[in-house]
């Protein structure tokens, strides 16, 4: 697996869990010390789930809570809502579609903290769904242990989301995340006081949010806009724009088409006077 497949139409690609088994029988030929690993993880289960809850519930299991008893409430979560897995899958095709440095699916499945995150907090979501608050927020703590992202079991999150590397992300209980959003390291989307009630960000489609954005209060950011590294971000930002700087401002309207697909972080050289 030494170079990248490129994939052009996504419509076009192959399925996900047949490319995944495909690039794990690969791997076990090619890298003999793991093959045992690859068997385990991806190449003795049968569907892309029965894989996702075995590698979840080996990363987080632990002495309080043992990996069987983790693979059995993934596995309940999955046969309840199927969604979850096609939300997975698409979250699989959005990190090699948008990550430069990825080679194929089985680096996100094995390796990738902010795909492996984003997995359990949407199991944990459905356990908050149910009514299973303790369990959804023990996973949330074991999930900030492990991987050093922070995301509260209520947050809504869409389909066809990347978080690059992950560390440092911290996502507050109403946030709500649309599709097809992507975020890098640091990004904090969070209140702006001890308020309860409806008081994070809601993030639209198609939205990216760059390293060490800070959105914080019940503001609405449009979709497609573009949130620049290391921002500030109190007051609403259009649909379609950049915001950058501390305190934001509008950088340019309209900004590139997908930015999230793009992973497009340059700015406009003109700065408008508006603060936002």
């Amino acid at each position: 697996m030494s170079q990248r497949l490129e994939v052009i139409d996504p419509a076009a690609a192959p399925p996900v869990w047949a490319a995944l088994r495909n690039e794990a029988e690969a791997a076990a030929r090619d890298e003999t010390a793991l093959a045992s690993l690859l068997a385990t993880t991806i190449l003795n289960h049968k569907s892309l789930g029965d894989a996702l809850s075995y590698q979840l519930a080996r990363k987080l299991g632990d002495q309080e809570l043992r990996a069987m008893t983790l693979r059995e409430v993934a596995q309940d979560a999955y046969a309840a809502d199927p969604a979850l897995v096609d939300m997975a899958e698409a979250d699989l095709r959005a990190v090699f579609e948008r990550d430069p440095a990825c080679k194929g699916y089985i680096q996100p499945f094995l390796f990738f903290k902010g795909f492996l995150s984003l997995q359990t907090h949407r199991v944990a979501h459905w356990l908050w769904g149910q009514g299973r608050e303790t369990l959804a927020l023990y996973l949330q703590s074991r999930t900030s242990e492990l991987f050093q992202v922070d995301i509260h079991p209520a947050t809504r999150i869409g389909r066809g989301v990347f978080i690059d590397h992950g560390t440092a992300i911290v996502i507050g209980e109403t946030a709500v995340i649309e599709d097809d959003v992507s975020m890098l390291q640091g990004v904090t989307l969070g209140g702006t006081g001890a308020e309860r009630g409806d008081r994070h960000p809601k993030i639209g489609k198609g939205v990216l949010l760059g390293a060490g954005a800070k959105v914080l209060g019940n503001i609405k950011i449009g979709d497609y806009a573009k949130i620049a590294s290391g921002s500030v971000v109190l007051k609403p930002v259009p649909a379609g724009c950049t915001a950058a700087g501390v305190p934001a401002r509008l950088v340019n309207c309209p900004t590139c088409t997908e930015p999230a697909k793009s992973m497009d972080h340059t700015l406009a050289e003109a700065v408008y006077d508006y603060v936002i």
